[in-house]
């Protein structure tokens, strides 16, 4: 088996501006079709029949939720999952958040999480560890991908939440390249992943916020939402590098 990582544009899809055009998330406004046939098209490109993707009701929260089997229409209040079903990708949808993907190969357990300024500072990445290690998994073999989100050159925020932010989650401070006071969540995930005893982390440097190619909520809102999937491709084998 080996564990498979995707994730998407904005590209390639049917949906209309705002939302042009392979938007995947079905709560932003978006024609419910459009998302529909987006979704259809996606599992078809990563070769997963569409109801082997387990979608989320992501709300800021700290909640992870196990899944051992597919789930009709999205799994209810939370942001993480983890399971260990071959062949069930885990999709976080994002426009600017952290969508984490996790993964110890030789346990054979995987997660994904949604990680917004919210979920990060009040601890969802330590809970989904530890739903992980409940699973089998040990950090020591973890590896992560970290994908595209809003970098600290262009995420500004007010003095009083960078300082909230960076209590809760140390290394998040910033300057942003405009001289004024910034987040950078991946900096600060990476810090704390690192410092959980995960063996590798990695990131996508793509900054949601700067790059027209990729969804935005702070660029232009309403807009709609990139998908990073995670799962475990029960029909390949090795030890190859699985970011897709």
């Amino acid at each position: 088996m080996r564990v498979r990582r995707v994730v998407t544009g904005r590209s390639g899809g049917v949906s209309v501006a705002p939302y042009d055009s392979f938007n995947l998330g079905d709560h932003v406004g978006d024609d419910p079709k459009a998302v529909a046939d987006n979704r259809v098209r996606l599992a078809e490109q990563i070769g997963l029949p569409p109801g082997r993707i387990v979608w989320m009701e992501q709300i800021h929260s700290r909640n992870v939720t196990v899944v051992t089997g597919p789930v009709d229409g999205a799994v209810e209040a939370t942001d993480a999952l983890v399971t260990t079903e071959p062949d069930l990708a885990l999709a976080v949808l994002s426009a600017d958040c952290v969508p984490v993907l996790l993964s110890d190969d030789e346990a054979g357990v995987i997660a994904g999480v949604h990680a917004g300024r919210v979920g990060a500072r009040i601890g969802i990445i330590p809970a989904t560890l530890r739903a992980m290690i409940g699973l089998g998994a040990r950090p020591e073999r973890i590896g992560v991908l970290l994908g595209p989100a809003a970098a600290g050159d262009h995420y500004e925020v007010p003095p009083h939440m960078q300082r909230d932010v960076e209590e809760h989650l140390p290394g998040s401070a910033c300057v942003t390249a405009s001289g004024t006071t910034g987040l950078d969540l991946r900096a600060g995930i990476r810090r704390q992943l690192l410092a959980a005893g995960v063996a590798a982390v990695a990131a996508d440097p793509r900054d949601t916020i700067d790059d027209p190619t990729l969804f935005s909520h702070r660029r232009g809102a309403p807009t709609g939402r990139l998908a990073s999937l995670i799962w475990i491709d029960s029909r390949s084998s090795g030890d190859e590098d699985g970011e897709g």
